[in-house]
């Protein structure tokens, strides 16, 4: 027995999500079925128009926003010769919440991954060096994940910009503050190591 064409297209396209695979969609879909309410529903169709009619990315950052440019870098009291380079728009909230920096940022909305066929041309780094050409940024600081695409990202875009007198800093990485070292696996240890300081 197949299900109806509605519930099938609605499988399919529940697929689309990261880490969401045929049986979890068909759950979720007989969910939204038979136990959402017509209401529910609606308020879902609402939501996915509003994010399809109002969200974009920020022409200057590439950050998710309902306003061009973003609040972020529209900010006059935000340090703008500091740009923290992230890879996806949630990295932005994750060190906001930090609230312990105040320059701008840049979402290259993804990484280079030759394994998946992304290379430095299906990313934002075009963007990211026309903003550093003006000789207002100072500082680039690369908040790329600890992982090889994360890592041959960080590496490219400092060999991109070492003949500039731009300065260009990686984030620490390391044993989080109350982890203990002997549950850190290698890598964790040994950026620990390199990003240590004087006390």
């Amino acid at each position: 027995m197949k299900y109806p064409k509605a519930i099938d297209l609605l499988i399919e396209n529940l697929r689309k999500y990261p880490g969401i695979g045929k049986k979890t969609a068909e759950r979720y879909a007989l969910h939204t079925v038979n136990q959402l309410s017509d209401e529910d529903i609606d308020d879902m169709v609402t939501a996915y128009l509003a994010i399809k009619e109002e969200i974009i990315h920020c022409s200057v950052c590439g950050n998710i926003t309902d306003v061009d440019p973003c609040p972020i870098c529209t900010d006059d009291h935000r340090d703008q010769s500091q740009i923290i380079v992230v890879e996806e728009a949630k990295d932005i909230i994750a060190m906001e919440k930090a609230n312990r920096y105040d320059g701008l940022y840049h979402v290259l909305n993804g990484v280079i991954s030759p394994s998946e066929g992304i290379g430095p041309d299906d990313i934002n780094l075009k963007e990211l060096l026309e903003r550093c050409k003006d000789g207002t940024v100072k500082e680039l600081i690369i908040a790329t994940n600890l992982d090889n695409e994360g890592e041959t990202t960080a590496r490219y875009i400092s060999r991109l910009l070492e003949d500039t007198d731009l300065l260009v800093t990686r984030i620490a990485h390391g044993i989080p503050a109350g982890g203990n070292i002997e549950y850190a696996d290698e890598i964790t240890i040994m950026k620990a190591i390199e990003g240590r300081r004087k006390l």
